[in-house]
């Protein structure tokens, strides 16, 4: 199954805050963006952008690895996001702006940002306008350094295969909701081209005039445990169809005691290290 873009109801409350306490309870986000905010040398950077920064996981890696003269600008376009980093980031250094990410440019100033930094968000976007926007104000030599799911991107890492131990969680909730409910899920074309692959991702890049440094497929350990709490929260909840939160939390609860709460789960992600070029004489 592919996976879901969870593009609608992050300006919802109950999402909002179901997703800021899962940060702070499971590694996924911290993880990723701790490995975001390494691959982004930021040691000496005085501006930095966290894009689609949501309510500031992200940010909380960028802010650990910038001077204390520097600045983080967390934009999403998600305000009650926004209000839940408000409240739980206090760091000066941070600020919030309100925007969709294709609309950056209009609140930054040009070549202003050492780097801009997206973490599990890039294939929510329209992506060749938002590389258009971060290469109007990426200063010459600065990065951009984002994120793509695995099932987005068409990647697999080979521990994702490797560690397979049974059927997947998701795979379970199918299968009870199909038992229970009758729930049949949508068709998809099994040889769907992946909806945003490394070529594509590179051509857009291009045409913004951004050079691509670096691409790696990462592998993220996980555990049935943080994947059914991953799962809890509303914007997250499968199946998809006719069904209320509380049943496909019901319904969630009945696969989760099929598995074992520590076997160990895997997700693939390829990670893309682009840059504005240095400005020649």
């Amino acid at each position: 199954m592919a996976p879901q873009d969870a593009i609608l109801g992050w300006d919802e409350d109950t999402n909002a805050e179901a997703y800021n306490a899962f940060t702070r309870a499971h590694p996924m986000y911290d993880a990723t963006s701790r490995d975001l905010a390494r691959r982004g040398q930021l040691a000496n950077a005085s501006l930095v952008v966290d894009l689609c920064g949501g309510a500031g996981a992200t940010a909380r890696a960028i802010l650990d690895l910038i001077p204390a003269r520097a600045r983080v600008v967390s934009v999403d376009n998600a305000a009650a996001m926004q209000r839940v980093g408000r409240r739980t980031l206090t760091d000066a250094r941070l600020a919030w702006i309100t925007s969709p990410a294709e609309q950056l440019a209009d609140h930054l100033h040009a070549d202003s940002a050492d780097a801009v930094v997206c973490n599990s968000a890039i294939w929510k976007t329209d992506t060749a306008a938002v590389f258009t926007a971060v290469a109007h104000i990426l200063r010459p030599g600065g990065q951009f350094v984002f994120n793509i799911g695995g099932g987005f991107a068409g990647v697999r890492h080979p521990d994702e295969q490797s560690v397979r131990t049974g059927p997947s969680l998701n795979a379970l909730i199918r299968q009870v909701a199909a038992d229970a409910h009758g729930y049949t899920p949508p068709p998809t074309a099994a040889d769907a081209p992946p909806k945003l692959p490394l070529e594509t991702v590179a051509e857009q890049l291009t045409a913004a005039g951004l050079t691509v440094l670096d691409t790696e497929v990462t592998a993220q350990h996980s555990t049935m445990a943080e994947k059914k709490a991953w799962l809890s929260i509303p914007v997250f909840a499968r199946p998809d169809g006719d069904f209320t939160h509380a049943q496909r939390m019901q319904i969630l609860d009945t696969a989760y005691a099929m598995t074992t709460p520590d076997a160990p789960t895997v997700t693939s992600w390829l990670v893309v290290v682009a840059q504005r070029p240095e400005a020649t004489a």
